[in-house]
């Protein structure tokens, strides 16, 4: 299953190449409390596109990454749209930088690498209670599977937070490079001000819809 390929979609601070590199290759990501181990395989992604997807993201928690302030969540269940980005690694890495999410060192027991490739689009299956620990297969392009994680609960079950600066840092970052990897055609706005409340405003960031259009 190592070597099998994946579309892994990010919605948050993960936007941002740098920060994933981080959990591939190893590091510390600027502003960060957490140094990470790194993938058992550290090659870089074979690709990467901006996307969007038909939910919503929000914020909530307290991150032990980034001293305190909410993390980003992807609601499937909310109306969006949601521009992304998504990275095209093995199903191996995928799993590993789950594990990482959860502040666990990557390992072959997590299911997420076998689940990522076997379920079918639509699926939403949770491989434990944790924060980042709930799988979703969003669509295939070219029979290869979009995934991404999130919480297990959606966002009216949970009190929202507003992100820290250093967050939002890697979450402005994430944001251009979408608008840069993506060929604009039609822009849709990325700006997550209705979720951050008095937080310091995001800059927006266009992205093309190449739809993750299946809804899980």
């Amino acid at each position: 299953m190592s070597q099998a390929l994946v579309w892994y979609v990010s919605y948050g601070s993960n936007m941002h190449r740098d920060r994933l590199a981080c959990y591939l290759q190893g590091g510390r990501p600027p502003g960060a409390l957490v140094t990470y181990p790194g993938a058992r395989n550290t090659d870089p992604p074979l690709a990467e596109m901006g996307i969007e997807l038909p939910g919503s993201i929000y914020f909530a928690g307290s991150s032990t990454v980034w001293g305190g302030g909410g993390m980003a969540f992807y609601d499937h269940q909310v109306p969006g749209p949601t521009p992304a980005k998504a990275y095209l690694i093995t199903a191996e890495q995928f799993a590993d930088v789950a594990d990482q999410e959860m502040n666990r060192p990557p390992s072959s027991a997590n299911p997420l690498e076998t689940l990522a490739c076997e379920l079918p689009v639509g699926s939403a299956h949770s491989v434990g209670p944790g924060k980042y620990e709930t799988l979703l297969v969003l669509d295939r392009r070219d029979s290869i599977p979009l995934v991404t994680f999130t919480a297990p609960r959606g966002s009216e079950a949970v009190p929202h937070t507003v992100p820290n600066e250093p967050y939002l840092t890697m979450l402005r970052l994430g944001a251009e490079e979408v608008r840069s990897v993506t060929t604009l055609s039609s822009a849709s706005e990325l700006n997550f001000e209705s979720e951050l409340s008095s937080a310091s405003e995001l800059s927006s960031a266009a992205a093309t819809p190449q739809p993750a259009a299946a809804r899980v």
